[in-house]
């Protein structure tokens, strides 16, 4: 499973545009919902953290793939 780490104050790219033509949105609040802010209207929305992180691109600028921690099964013996 990947998490993608967030925090407030981040500028994230998703795929789809907001209504408004912007693709950029500030992240306000962090949690099992995540707060974000539209970078061109101001609007303001509470979007599923599963259904944001599959359609994030960029964060801060930097492409995904840079940003995933993978978390690994620990067996014990």
């Amino acid at each position: 499973m990947k998490v993608i780490s967030l925090k407030a104050g981040d500028i994230l790219t998703l795929k789809k545009q907001h209504p408004c033509g912007a693709s950029e949105f500030r992240v306000t609040r962090v949690g099992s919902d995540i707060g974000v802010c539209c970078c061109g209207c101001s609007r303001e929305m509470m979007i599923p953290r599963v259904k944001l992180e599959r359609s994030i691109k960029r964060v801060n600028g930097q492409q995904i793939e840079y940003l995933t921690k993978t978390t690994e099964k620990r067996t014990e013996i």
